[in-house]
């Protein structure tokens, strides 16, 4: 299998490019491919590079580029996972198989229940490294367009942004609850992007539950069982694509 590398700055046709030095020291050190050797290359704004290693020199790599692949692996509607942000493990697995299942977008969201709390610094350091696990995700999986993992916001913030009716993230909106009567097999496939909302460790309370239908979040179950928070939203995503997808 041809590896694939994340190259954020634009390609062109014909162009000699080096990776970026966490890529470089990849395909250099861990998958020591040689001079010559075929490389995928993507950056992010949809398409992919067939390109092969010009140069290496330790951390230092350099590619050609070649042919020009249109080809999109993206789902047929948005999805972005709103997600109370968890532990760290267990929020590094959320994002990697958020984004190899598709998702358009990713939105933590810090809850009353919500096990770390981050500002500040941390915060930036810990979106950043999200966001990079949403890149290596995309590098395994195929996808060419790196979903953006956003800056994390109180639950109450995020619940009073204006709801977008034209096809955007809020376009549907709705809340893995357990115990909800209503499912996503009874929901009509949707015309425009859906947001999923995905509780902490312990939930939501009550007084955000009351908030978020207050805007519109339309409770559903994912079955009789009560699921995880790492596996809720990978449920749900995964019954959205049999449902309604690819």
């Amino acid at each position: 299998m041809i590896p694939r590398i994340h190259c954020p700055q634009g390609l062109a046709p014909g162009a000699h490019v080096a990776l970026p030095e966490t890529a470089a020291h990849h395909v250099s050190r861990v998958l020591r491919l040689k001079e010559g050797d075929a490389l995928t290359l993507f950056d992010g704004s949809g398409g992919e590079w067939s390109a092969a290693v010009a140069r290496i020199r330790k951390d230092d790599v350099h590619a050609d580029l070649k042919s020009f692949d249109p080809v999109e692996r993206e789902l047929p509607f948005n999805v972005t996972l709103v997600q109370g942000i968890a532990a760290a493990d267990k929020m590094d697995w959320i994002v990697q198989k958020a984004v190899e299942l598709g998702v358009a977008r990713i939105r933590p969201v810090a809850a009353k229940r919500s096990v770390i709390r981050l500002s500040g610094e941390r915060m930036e350091r810990r979106v950043a490294h999200w966001q990079a696990i949403a890149v290596s995700a995309c590098e395994q999986c195929g996808r060419n367009r790196v979903p953006q993992v956003a800056p994390i916001v109180d639950l109450p913030q995020y619940l009073g942004e204006p709801r977008d009716d034209n096809g955007g993230e809020g376009a549907l909106r709705l809340l893995a609850l357990p115990g909800a009567t209503r499912h996503l097999r009874e929901l009509p496939r949707p015309a425009g992007g859906v947001s999923l909302l995905v509780g902490p460790e312990g939930g939501f309370d009550e007084s955000e539950l009351l908030a978020a239908r207050a805007v519109a979040c339309e409770g559903v179950g994912l079955g009789p069982r009560v699921l995880r928070t790492e596996t809720a939203g990978i449920a749900a995503i995964a019954g959205m694509m049999a449902l309604w997808g690819d």
